[in-house]
């Protein structure tokens, strides 16, 4: 399953959730915390629990309320003996936060009677000016597969507007961006881009989805479904571009040992073959999620 667009759903709306289930998105989100009232939090979390076991469908996710929540336990409780492809971990602050995650996750597995380490993590983890501390990912548990930059709830925590009449981020969600583009790199992993708030904005969309894939994130999180097309278009590479990552692959292959070879009389380094992976990454349908971006 690839991570171009992956499209939220809320957890208690059938309608909603059976929309996105049917559609094209990479993947989908069930949601029980941000979309889902207090008062609603028990009947989600036992609706999508109830829809889990068998599914067709695999490439379903579900974003869990965090971990300082009274619901954290339950929700993953109810969710795992399903085997969502992903829990989405909200309100990330750092690597206590993965290791308790993971902890939590085989425990659960192990009673289930599934494999530990099943269930990937994507985790959101801007989405308060604290956890731009703990930004460091490198060595989290292998469950752990992408980072998401999340600018909705980061620029409540800062109290401003995240975006300018023009649609630029404001300075400090900018600063936030490149952080977590910056720790995923480190990390070895894909980074997710913030979803685009107004579905009525296709023009806006489009240009948010093509900066984000220039500046190097894997995709883009989606709010509605009329996302979904302009998004995976974004995020996957023409023709043109997959046809020079395979020839930088096959020159290294044929050259194991070296650092440099000649493509079309140009210089290629291994610098270009780390690109050219994460190019072939981006077209590729593996079997589950999409794994980390090679480093070697």
């Amino acid at each position: 399953m690839r991570l171009r667009n992956l499209l939220f759903a809320p957890g208690d709306d059938a309608r909603k959730r059976d929309k996105a289930l049917a559609g094209p998105a990479d993947a989908v989100v069930l949601d029980l915390e941000d979309a889902v009232g207090p008062d609603r939090k028990d009947a989600a979390r036992a609706e999508v629990a109830a829809l889990l076991p068998g599914r067709a469908r695999r490439e379903v996710v579900v974003r869990v309320n965090g971990r300082t929540t009274p619901w954290y336990l339950a929700d993953l409780a109810a969710v795992v003996p399903g085997a969502p492809a992903a829990v989405m971990l909200p309100k990330c602050t750092g690597m206590a936060d993965m290791v308790a995650l993971d902890h939590h996750l085989e425990a659960l597995e192990v009673a289930a009677g599934l494999p530990p380490g099943g269930i990937g993590v994507l985790a959101l983890v801007t989405e308060t000016a604290a956890s731009l501390t703990g930004l460091d990912y490198r060595g989290a548990p292998p469950r752990l597969r992408a980072l998401c930059f999340g600018a909705e709830d980061l620029s409540s925590d800062l109290g401003i507007l995240p975006r300018d009449e023009a649609g630029a981020f404001a300075a400090p969600v900018r600063q936030a961006r490149a952080a977590t583009l910056l720790a995923a790199a480190a990390a070895g992993l894909p980074a997710l881009d913030t979803p685009f708030p107004d579905p009525r904005n296709p023009a806006g969309l489009q240009r948010e989805a093509a900066a984000a894939a220039r500046d190097g994130f894997a995709g883009k999180l989606c709010i509605h479904p009329g996302q979904l097309a302009a998004v995976a278009a974004a995020f996957t590479p023409d023709a043109g571009r997959v046809a020079w990552a395979r020839r930088v692959v096959a020159g290294f292959d044929a050259r194991p040992d070296a650092g440099v070879i000649s493509l079309d009389g140009q210089m290629v380094e291994r610098m270009h073959l780390r690109l050219a992976r994460r190019v072939l990454d981006a077209v590729a349908d593996p079997r589950g999620l999409t794994p980390p971006i090679a480093t070697s």
